[in-house]
């Protein structure tokens, strides 16, 4: 027979359980999505993944049926801002990547277009990288390395023609080139060519500067003094509003991620202050700067680490249903960065 002192035991945590999950539940229920003014988690998609602007959608949507005509108009558009026009190719570039006959039946009728050239070379990337995958070196088969290698180096060529074709201002030629130079290991003096041929250019292109900056990872083909120094050159010659901040943040998340450094590095006084000018330069940039949401994610993952989650919830806010920053990089995007949304809600009631 059980002793009642058990049983009165026992009656005694079940209350105390039942209140503490009572309590849970009243905390977070004020602090699902709508009610913190954020976007349903089942509504986030990755940043870039889908155009937000209504003629991108259009121009997409008829490329898709084979259209290619609204794309030209659109992908030659950008008033002469040229980080503009590099991004507006993202999704086209995807889409030319797995169907690509309106891409074919763009350059049959317009061969010398520079605009139709830099998008099949994008397309020839993003086809070599699936084949690879985004595995470690170690992971990807030789049947995988050897189908890369073939399909970069298709893109290579086609780069060479996208650069015959460009006007003399154009750098998006050269910026495409990138990520080929990175899969095919250029040497550090080949790949600082190039680069000197994109910042002639556009010396503050946002896209080129993100990637360029993992070439200089320890990952790839660099060192983490070689990419802190890449970042801190940048940023020192950058104006306000570039941006370009949001590289420093970037270079310390590899350097936690790569090198297996402490996660006490985002709480030191040299992070904090690579933080705090990342948001002063948010606060000067353009609203339309396409790199808002992407800085805006690495900003939000910092102020968390930082021991600031309740200043990250606006920045969550402002990117709206679009998933940035380093949760992108995860298994299950979604989860964590609502999980990361969740903790600066809370933070901030």
């Amino acid at each position: 027979m059980t002793h009642p002192l058990a049983i009165i035991a026992v009656l005694v945590l079940l209350i105390r359980l039942g209140l503490w999950l009572n309590k849970r539940r009243r905390t977070t229920a004020g602090h699902d999505a709508p009610a913190a003014g954020l976007v349903p988690r089942a509504e986030l998609v990755e940043v870039g993944s889908e155009p937000t602007d209504p003629a991108a959608r259009a121009a997409l949507d008829a490329a898709k049926a084979g259209n290619w005509r609204p794309a030209a108009a659109h992908l030659s558009d950008g008033d002469g801002d040229w980080s503009i026009r590099y991004a507006r190719m993202n999704p086209f570039g995807e889409l030319a990547a797995t169907d690509d006959i309106w891409l074919w039946q763009w350059r049959k009728e317009e061969p010398d277009n520079h605009v139709a050239a830099q998008v099949q070379t994008d397309a020839l990337v993003r086809r070599a990288w699936q084949i690879r995958t985004g595995a470690y070196a170690s992971q990807v088969s030789r049947e995988q390395a050897m189908g890369f290698h073939q399909v970069l180096q298709q893109a290579l060529e086609a780069s060479y023609e996208a650069i015959r074709l460009a006007p003399a201002g154009d750098p998006n030629a050269w910026v495409v080139q990138l990520p080929i130079a990175m899969g095919q290991g250029w040497s550090r003096e080949r790949y600082r060519a190039l680069w000197a041929e994109i910042v002639a250019r556009e010396p503050h292109h946002f896209a080129a500067h993100v990637a360029a900056l993992q070439y200089w990872c320890e990952k790839w083909l660099g060192s983490n003094e070689l990419m802190h120094e890449f970042a801190d050159t940048a940023i020192a010659a950058a104006p306000a509003g570039s941006l370009l901040t949001g590289l420093k943040l970037r270079a310390y998340w590899e350097q936690v991620l790569r090198d297996k450094s402490a996660a006490s590095l985002y709480r030191s006084a040299e992070y904090t202050a690579a933080l705090d000018a990342a948001l002063a330069d948010l606060a000067a940039a353009d609203p339309a700067h396409l790199g808002i949401v992407p800085t805006s994610g690495w900003i939000a993952h910092g102020l968390i680490e930082n021991g600031r989650p309740a200043q990250a919830l606006n920045l969550f806010r402002r990117m709206g249903r679009e998933i940035a920053g380093p949760w992108v990089y995860y298994g299950n995007p979604a989860a964590v960065f609502d999980a990361a949304r969740t903790k600066a809600a809370r933070a901030a009631a």
